[in-house]
């Protein structure tokens, strides 16, 4: 069985509703005749994070969930050859400048409602 995973695929177009280009048509298109092993689709290969073929056996140690996300997993992420201890404390000092901010707003919020005369 064939599972495609397009949810990071096309535009959302409101809050439910993603429309697909006509490439990410294309591309779920090629995939499809690729794995039925159509002539002129090209060869079939799984890509982790869009598509995967799982075999009967996969989709009952999944218990029969056919969540597309279970089978093609996460997509490779490259590496930005940024070492994880530098990036980590540039996400660190990111956050503690946001909570700063947080609690400066909060003030003012508190300041505002308490200026606010009940009626």
């Amino acid at each position: 069985m064939l599972f495609i995973d397009a949810r990071k695929l096309g535009a959302l177009v409101d809050r439910t509703r993603r429309e697909f280009s006509d490439e990410d048509v294309a591309r779920i298109a090629r995939t499809y005749h690729a794995w039925r092993g159509e002539p002129d689709a090209g060869d079939y290969a799984d890509e982790p994070g869009f598509c995967k073929s799982a075999t009967l056996e996969e989709i009952r140690g999944h218990g029969h969930v056919l969540t597309p996300g279970r089978y093609v997993g996460a997509a490779v992420v490259e590496d930005d050859g940024v070492p994880f201890a530098e990036k980590f404390a540039e996400l660190r000092a990111k956050l503690e400048a946001q909570l700063a901010e947080g609690e400066k707003l909060g003030a003012v919020i508190r300041e505002k409602f308490d200026g606010v005369v009940a009626p």
